[in-house]
């Protein structure tokens, strides 16, 4: 379908590139200006797909004719595009997990052996394992805070266990009561932070099965997300010692 494009303007002065369109059916931006060719530059940029070709474009074009509000629809990301997220980013994800329990835990062998009282066996071979290894061995970090309840629920004294895998694959696993989290204000949202300036909320059925997450990349948002990751690291505690806090309460 052809598009319908309003010119929005351009800071050349005389009606040259570079310039700003917009779709008046999707709301998406066009910009065009002169190619960055420099080598050098353009090893420099992230998430450069083949068939894509960065352009300069100055700030003040920007700020002049580029959209001045946000998008009042969320976006959703299906499960397997929020999965490239982990392939993605350069230097740091982290989670903030509140959930009871988790539909992909309980399908695993290593759960079952888990509630049969056995140690479980854990892959390090797994496409999660690889991914998340090769990432902490280039100097990434990974790392994730587990809301508790008390008494813990049956997939969160697994998620106790399975700590230790993840310390194996280079992850930072910290721990807090559900009761402490909200007495410093920890909402009950489930999410993900990519290179501090990528949020992903994620969102589940009754089942506890992954059906999305909604994209946030509006620096303002971002920024509250990041300050939740600060109390949330700020009050837990290492697994290990939060495993026997919760065996003596126990």
């Amino acid at each position: 379908m052809t598009r319908r494009l309003r010119f929005n303007g351009t800071g050349s002065g005389g009606g040259s590139c570079p310039a700003i369109h917009e779709d008046l059916d999707t709301g998406e931006i066009i910009v065009h200006g002169p190619r960055l060719t420099d080598p050098d530059a353009i090893a420099q940029l992230q998430h450069l797909d083949e068939d894509e070709i960065p352009v300069v474009v100055p700030r003040n074009t920007l700020i002049d004719f580029g959209p001045k509000d946000r998008d009042t629809e969320p976006r959703i990301l299906d499960p397997e595009t929020f999965a490239r997220l982990f392939e993605n980013f350069r230097h740091s994800a982290w989670h903030l997990e509140m959930r009871k329990g988790y539909a992909v835990d309980r399908a695993t062998d290593t759960y079952a052996q888990f509630v049969r009282g056995e140690a479980p066996t854990w892959d390090m071979d797994s496409p999660w394992a690889r991914t998340i290894s090769a990432k902490t061995r280039d100097g990434a970090y990974v790392g994730r805070v587990r809301i508790v309840d008390n008494p813990p629920t049956e997939g969160q004294l697994y998620l106790l266990a399975h700590a230790e895998h993840n310390a194996a694959l280079g992850e930072e696993v910290r721990n807090m009561w559900r009761e402490d989290a909200r007495h410093v204000n920890l909402p009950d949202e489930d999410f993900w932070i990519f290179d501090s300036h990528i949020v992903a909320l994620c969102l589940w059925d009754d089942e506890d099965n992954l059906t999305g997450a909604e994209l946030i990349t509006e620096p303002a948002r971002v920024n509250q997300y990041n300050r939740l990751r600060d109390v949330a690291m700020h009050y837990a505690v290492p697994y290990e010692r939060f495993k026997t806090l919760a065996d003596a309460r126990g």
